[in-house]
């Protein structure tokens, strides 16, 4: 059962929490021309958007340097992020301090992620594919259904400007890096396409320090380096088939090979792919009518090995599709008043070396939603039902109020519910799934204040979001839905041009709480009132950027306070800080040449007990593009 809200003053309370941390801002890539289309199905601008959003555009892609995607997330508003041993291995995400399985990941519009243990491959998705991405903090399953619980992530892959577009890149850095990356753009009058293939390998570090014989961390003894390679390949196109009409495809394709420290049984070495593929027909007959068909279908494929002494055996596949398609109309009522229509439809299937007891399922959706301008008001509501063939149907809907004040301030509102369906893992896993278990729940409440001014922008978002039924073990390691989580956090983000430097700074406050007074055995509850694991409760970035000629400096500072690795709050994560610097030459006014260092300061730390992240690295890269692109 849900539970109420608390009373306004415990609100403030989250809000004075955070003030102390106020003088810190947000990402660059924010511009007041900026539009995101994750946050209501429909393109708003960011200032407008009734959530909190951010954009990340290829510009700002290029110009930190990140080498992974991972990398590039980092200390962005509302995400920690934990990862096993460095470069291509496992990586979490957490969003507003919501599970790692409660966000919605998209690639080009389509749902990805994998079925059986619901993460998305954040360390797979190649960061030379991506062209922008939008980030929506907070529920939106009365859009989308399932796992938008702490919010969407959408990724879209690489596209150009006008006329003939070439691209290249060529790199190498610490622990044997090494990376090569084409591709080019031809844009019409009528069509247009895209295509960028990428190569990244790595000799890697060591991942995990822990031990097989005292049973810590990966409970393996393999001191070595565990290196990863990644192939990737992405088309996209269009083609104007009327003035009414346009046809879109795209194609992402990323095949993997990880070396992480394991055991005979889970194995220490994978293969994997990552696919997602899908087309868009999109009809405008005229100003008041937008028709758009969408459907996809995203693989998650993993084949597990294990090699010792130079032998190599196989140990198992998990290898599961998401199928999707949908229907959406958008009517424009009068000017700024917007109604939009749609359902979604979803299979998701598994095929393994472990046999599922049931290995797919179909889910439909229906949504209805509402987006209105009255003058300095603002309104959005939405709702949306799941017909799941497991568990049945699932209601949820979010309303949302903004309201423009005087000096470019805005003043935002919002309230939402959410749910996550539980894996095929969850359910149907031998000897550990329960086929009883029932969605996630969860309701949320933002308020947001931020200024869109010519020279700056900032943000202040505080929020509460309350989850029951969560899935987790009871003493005889059942899966059971006893849990329940409070999270109460604050964003700051703040964005400038001071004296020509780019300044973008953005910390994070979360506080997630286990909130069951009892255990699935009716005990009192040992862990109540702790964090939940893995979640730093504090995490900050400050990015500062500055052209001189045909020089750009830039630096990148990233913090997280302590975290607990585990529910009962006793192995305790030491927080850090971390320092990357980075230069750019430009050569000429197509070619440049870059060059980072990152952790400059060596520092020692995890994210995740027991496993190593890379201490000092540098690297240098060679680009090519038109000046125009």
């Amino acid at each position: 059962m849900h539970k109420r809200f608390p009373t306004s003053h415990r609100l403030a309370m989250a809000v004075a929490l955070a003030l102390p941390f106020s003088g810190l801002a947000q990402d660059a890539t924010t511009e007041l021309d900026e539009v995101v289309v994750s946050g209501t199905r429909t393109e708003v601008s960011v200032q407008d958007s009734l959530v909190p959003a951010q954009v990340i555009n290829r510009e700002e892609i290029e110009r930190s340097q990140a080498r992974s995607l991972p990398e590039l997330l980092k200390g962005r508003a509302g995400i920690n992020l934990t990862n096993q041993g460095g470069m291509g291995k496992l990586t979490t995400l957490f969003l507003r301090g919501a599970e790692s399985d409660h966000v919605l990941v998209l690639v080009d519009g389509i749902r990805i992620g994998s079925a059986s243990a619901g993460l998305a491959s954040f360390q797979d998705l190649p960061v030379d594919q991506i062209d922008r991405i939008e980030i929506i903090r907070g529920p939106r399953s009365s859009l989308y259904g399932s796992e938008a619980i702490g919010g969407v992530i959408q990724i879209f892959t690489r596209t150009g400007g006008m006329g003939f577009s070439p691209r290249l890149r060529v790199g190498a850095g610490s622990h044997g890096l090494r990376e090569a990356s084409a591709g080019f753009s031809q844009h019409t009058e009528r069509g247009w396409i895209s295509a960028d293939g990428a190569y990244q390998e790595t000799d890697g570090i060591n991942a995990c320090r822990g031990s097989a014989v005292t049973f810590q961390g990966c409970f393996a003894d393999e001191p070595d380096a565990d290196g990863y390679r990644n192939v990737s390949l992405s088309l996209r196109g269009g083609l104007e088939l009327a003035d009414t009409l346009t046809l879109e495809g795209h194609f992402l394709n990323a095949d993997g090979d990880n070396e992480y420290d394991g055991s005979i049984f889970g194995g220490n070495e994978t293969e994997t792919t990552q696919r997602v593929v899908g087309s868009k027909l999109t009809w405008t007959p005229g100003d008041r009518l937008k028709l758009t068909a969408q459907a996809g279908r995203a693989a998650d494929q993993s084949d597990a090995y294990f090699r010792d002494a130079g032998v190599r055996t196989y140990v198992n596949t998990f290898d599961t599709r998401r199928d999707t398609a949908s229907l959406q109309a958008d009517f424009t009522l009068a000017e700024g008043q917007l109604l939009s229509a749609g359902g979604d439809w979803q299979r998701d299937e598994v095929t393994s070396t472990t046999a599922f007891t049931v290995d797919s399922r179909d889910n439909t959706g229906v949504f209805v939603e509402y987006q209105g301008q009255f003058g300095a008001h603002q309104l959005q509501a939405s709702v949306r039902n799941d017909d799941n063939e497991q568990f049945g149907n699932h209601t949820t809907g979010s309303v949302g109020w903004g309201m423009a004040l005087g000096g470019d301030f805005r003043l935002n509102a919002s309230y939402g519910t959410g749910f996550k369906a539980p894996t095929f893992n969850d359910l149907y896993y031998p000897f550990g799934g329960n086929p009883d278990l029932e969605p996630e729940e969860s309701e949320s409440l933002n308020v947001g204040i931020g200024q869109y001014a010519d020279a700056f922008s900032w943000t202040f978002n505080v929020y509460e979001t309350r989850i029951d039924a969560l899935t987790g073990y009871d003493s005889f390691f059942n899966l059971v839905q006893v849990d329940e989580a409070r999270i109460r956090g604050a964003e700051f983000t703040f964005a400038t041009t001071l004296a020509g430097w780019d300044i973008a700074t953005q910390l994070s406050y979360a506080d997630p709480r286990a909130r069951a007074d009892t255990t699935a055995e009716g005990a009192s509850n040992p862990n109540y009132d702790n964090l939940l694991p893995r979640r730093a409760p504090r995490t900050g970035r400050i990015d500062v950027d500055r052209r001189f000629g045909a020089f750009r400096f830039g630096t990148t500072v990233n913090g997280a306070s302590a975290r607990y690795d585990d529910a009962a709050n006793n192995v305790r994560v030491a927080g850090y800080g971390t320092v990357d610097l980075r230069l750019e030459y430009a050569i000429s006014a197509d070619w440049s040449v870059q060059a980072r260092a990152t952790n400059v300061f060596d520092r020692d730390y995890e994210t995740i007990a027991w496993y190593n992240q890379p201490g000092r690295e540098y690297g240098i890269s060679l680009r090519y593009q038109p000046a125009s692109d």
